[in-house]
């Protein structure tokens, strides 16, 4: 899945979860699984967690922060 697909896999909706960008389909907002990351857990133990996500929806939380990382650099430095 290229980075085009993947971003595809997240929603950002004002009527789901107040607007945060969530799993396409769920209620799975990205912070949940940046934080399980950051805090150690392996993509396979977020998805025992959260069954209803696959490890594309893991690649797809990280390129929307990657993504939002750049763009709040870019932000800071104009």
């Amino acid at each position: 899945m290229n980075r085009e697909e993947l971003l595809e896999r997240i929603s950002v909706d004002p009527s789901v979860c107040g607007g945060k960008p969530c799993i396409l389909g769920t209620r799975i907002d990205v912070a949940i699984i940046l934080d399980g990351l950051a805090e150690g857990l392996t993509p396979e133990q977020i998805i025992d967690h959260y069954p209803q996500l696959r490890t594309e929806d893991i690649r797809a939380a990280l390129a929307y922060a990657a993504d939002l990382s750049r763009e709040n650099i870019w932000k800071i430095a104009i």
